[in-house]
């Protein structure tokens, strides 16, 4: 069965949760290979739409005790490809982190999987956007894929509160601006992303 958090920051909040991965000391997050993929429902005259959107280039590494802290910035998304020249009041948002994103991993369980061997974890992330912080487990997959690759998804189906979304000032700004008005209650997420040993 899967999961709907039901109360969320934001777009970047809610899509953050699936962004977080254990790594390792020797371990980083390959920026080109590694992406989260949400599909917004907009809701209109003529029914509903999916449209897919990505935040890309994550990127990572942790400390020798195995906490990761990460944070994303709309620039990382393709939201600002889709809007083109942003206007001033939006402008430096890109560059400024919307939510900030911290976990913890004993890295000894990925040292020890062997090629082909995946380990599903349930991770407790601490996501912290704006004055807020809360916490969300998430359970992922970790996939070891060659000597010097783990890939990692999501272990179960994950969806954010569409309403909560909206209801968030500034997220709300910027779906206006992509069009969303109204949108559905479910905005399902998956993670894409890939460790390289350094």
């Amino acid at each position: 069965m899967g999961k709907t958090w039901s109360q969320g920051a934001g777009l970047a909040s809610g899509l953050a949760l699936l962004l977080l991965s254990p790594l390792l000391a020797a371990w980083e997050l390959d920026p080109a290979q590694s992406r989260v993929s949400a599909t917004i429902v907009q809701i209109g005259p003529d029914g509903p739409m999916p449209r897919h959107h990505e935040v890309r280039r994550l990127a990572g590494s942790t400390d020798a005790s195995g906490e990761l802290e990460l944070p994303l910035r709309l620039n990382q998304s393709d939201v600002v490809e889709r809007l083109g020249p942003l206007p001033p009041w939006l402008s430096g948002l890109t560059e400024r982190p919307m939510a900030t994103l911290t976990t913890r991993f004993p890295p000894e369980r990925l040292n020890a999987l062997a090629v082909g061997e995946s380990l599903v974890e349930t991770l407790q992330l601490s996501v912290k956007s704006g004055s807020a912080t809360r916490q969300e487990p998430l359970e992922v997959r970790f996939t070891r894929v060659s000597a010097d690759q783990i890939r990692i998804t999501n272990a179960e189906r994950v969806a954010l509160d569409g309403q909560a979304l909206m209801a968030d000032p500034t997220l709300r700004s910027v779906m206006l601006l992509l069009g969303y008005e109204q949108i559905g209650d479910e905005v399902p997420v998956s993670l894409d992303a890939v460790l390289m040993k350094r």
